[in-house]
């Protein structure tokens, strides 16, 4: 079946589409907040931009679309009929840098939490937030070891030290930030 809109239309509704501030972020904001969870949101000086980020847990959450981050098994993952090859492209390019991002995370000590689009349902949303609350627990137990750790041996601290400030460089040149941000984007990461 062809496609019943013109590439002029096409192209409108997929502008649209934005990457910040979508129901499902701010349904878990919303429900993290009533839970008395405090955050910060599209924190730009970690990798990826994190939707949800809390320093305390030192945990970020991740709130993918289905479609568009390829949720595996999801009904809301359907390949388009159309352009077939460009949308296969697309998310697996999405995927790619989900998975950068989640291990760069990962060496600079922050726990990556994903929340699918379709984990939001009404009578999945309570156990979807359970979830998130036991794995931010879990981050926060495992940054306080991490931390004593570092304390205890020395040789591990400078290699973390090492690594950090790789991943910090790769994400100071992707920001291009002025200098005089640069110091404070460091720092903040660094916490």
């Amino acid at each position: 079946m062809s496609d019943t809109i013109t590439p002029a239309q096409r192209h409108k509704c997929m502008s649209h589409i934005r990457s910040k501030d979508t129901n499902p972020e701010k349904v878990v904001r919303k429900e993290l907040w009533r839970r008395g969870y405090r955050y910060r949101i599209n924190d730009h000086r970690l990798p990826g931009t994190p939707d949800i980020v809390l320093p305390k847990y030192r945990a970020v959450i991740f709130i993918n679309g289905c479609f568009w981050h390829g949720h595996k098994g999801c009904s809301k993952y359907v390949t388009p009929k159309s352009n077939v090859e460009f949308w296969k492209e697309k998310v697996a390019k999405n995927i790619a840098r989900d998975e950068l991002n989640a291990q760069r995370l990962d060496i600079l000590a922050w726990t990556v939490i994903t929340v699918w689009e379709c984990e939001l349902s009404k009578k999945n949303l309570s156990s979807t937030i359970n979830r998130v609350e036991a794995e931010l627990q879990e981050a926060k137990e495992k940054y306080e070891q991490y931390c004593s750790l570092r304390r205890e041996n020395r040789k591990f601290a400078q290699e973390q030290a090492r690594k950090h400030r790789e991943i910090l460089a790769q994400v100071e040149a992707e920001l291009n930030l002025p200098k005089n941000l640069r110091t404070y984007a460091m720092k903040a990461i660094e916490d």
